[in-house]
């Protein structure tokens, strides 16, 4: 069975942002088994380059199977793309992926050479929830088109 694991920095403080997770996570349990493990933010007094460290080793911990990064300096890829990625994998047998959102002041070097995959969602900057709400959508939109379902159009 296919899992789908998003692993980011931080907590969810909107409700609306969570609800649009979950709702996406409702939609994903058709299609796979779906989880989303939150790391407490490094402790602040530290240098940005040793919170960004620290964030990244809890986040690395708990990757589990293909570790894809999420960074501004990876691959840009097209929602396709993304499916095409995740059914290759499946098909080479991985049947697991983690998904890395870092902090504020991002992943750290080693995440981006240790990953399976760097993938980037743009140039632009999205605060931390939304993105979260977005990765989950394109890993539905991913999962659907992997299915056949008529969602992406």
């Amino acid at each position: 069975m296919l899992r789908l694991n998003i692993i980011a920095v931080g907590r969810l403080k909107e409700k609306y942002f969570a609800d649009a997770v979950a709702e996406y996570a409702k939609r994903l349990s058709a299609y796979c088994a779906f989880s989303v493990t939150e790391v407490p933010p490094a402790p602040a007094g530290k240098s940005p380059a040793e919170q960004s460290a620290a964030e990244t080793r809890a986040l690395s911990e708990r990757a589990k199977g293909c570790v894809v990064a999420l960074d501004g300096r990876g691959k840009r890829m097209s929602s396709e793309e993304l499916a095409a990625f995740i059914a290759g994998k499946c098909a080479a047998g991985v049947s697991e992926f983690s998904f890395l959102i870092g902090g504020s002041h991002g992943l750290d070097g080693a995440a981006l050479k240790d990953a399976d995959e760097v993938i980037s969602f743009g140039a632009m900057t999205f605060p931390h929830q939304l993105f979260r709400v977005m990765l989950a959508e394109q890993l539905y939109r991913a999962v659907t088109i992997n299915g056949g379902t008529p969602y992406h159009k």
